[in-house]
């Protein structure tokens, strides 16, 4: 962090016009985010902020260590209190750097403001490294809310759900990965548990394309199952996937597969007891 030794007519001229320059800056953080968050939180952040900043030029930087986390504290709690209201990050940090077009505008109505140039270097550096600092807060926020919501999406779109007494049926839908397998497999078994099925139909309908990455995963999970006592069967397994599998040489050893989900339903249905008939119409 550079130095930000100010000179008495500089901490003058800011603490002489600090209403004016809170006006001003709130204005242009308005400007800067279309709307996206109302003028009395911006001059709530604002406010705090330019408080800490006057506090930490007037000492120079220098033993203003504490105002400094203070302001790094301010900014973390801007960064991603206006990331879940939709503000980017770009948007963030421009708001905390028109502080500089705002001072530049009290130095130019100075009748000699040739003296108070090498000061605003000095805090217009200081300030660069804090938008460096919002940026990079609330990139890392705007990333763990993506990150959040994409595990919820993944929850939802891998259900494990309860069709019959005893059955259960994981239908998949989408590219099947290392981590989604793995949720599934987490699922599917404690559904085992929760419900004490000991049936499972595994449907891939839903699933664009299956390759020996897949089908492992596919085989752990069945395997885990077993493990757990259940008893699992693929279905979903269409003529190009059953093609691909049979071209690999994926060997799915003794897991039953059926081409339907309603194929795998009616197997397991038989091993249940159940006869399924039609009813005819009396």
């Amino acid at each position: 962090m550079a130095q930000v030794a100010q000179s008495g007519e500089f901490i003058e001229l800011l603490h002489r016009n600090e209403e004016s320059l809170m006006q001003s800056w709130i204005d242009a953080a308005m400007a800067k985010q279309a709307g996206k968050v109302t003028r009395a939180e911006i001059e709530r952040q604002l406010g705090e902020l330019d408080a800490a900043l006057l506090r930490i030029v007037s000492a120079g930087y220098e033993g203003a260590d504490s105002a400094i986390d203070d302001v790094h504290r301010m900014l973390t709690d801007m960064s991603e209190a206006q990331g879940r209201q939709g503000v980017t990050p770009s948007e963030t940090a421009t708001s905390v750097l028109a502080v500089k077009h705002v001072v530049v505008a009290l130095i130019d109505a100075e009748a000699d403001h040739s003296r108070l140039l090498r000061d605003y270097i000095r805090f217009a550096s200081f300030v660069d490294e804090l938008g460096l600092y919002v940026f990079e807060i609330s990139f890392w926020a705007a990333a763990n809310v993506i990150a959040a919501q994409a595990e919820q999406l993944l929850e939802l779109s891998t259900p494990v759900v309860k069709i019959w007494d005893g059955v259960l049926v994981a239908p998949l839908v989408g590219t099947l990965d290392s981590g989604r397998t793995q949720l599934v497999m987490e699922q599917l078994l404690q559904a085992f548990v929760d419900t004490g099925c000991e049936h499972a139909i595994i449907d891939i309908t839903g699933v664009p394309a299956v390759d020996t990455q897949v089908a492992q995963h596919l085989l752990k999970t069945v395997m885990a199952a077993r493990l757990m006592g259940g008893q699992c069967i693929i279905s979903g397994v269409r003529p190009q996937i059953a093609q691909t599998i049979a071209t690999l040489g994926i060997e799915f050893g003794d897991i039953t597969t059926k081409g339907t989900l309603a194929g795998a339903l009616a197997i397991i249905l038989r091993d249940l007891g159940f006869d399924v008939v039609r009813r005819r119409d009396v």
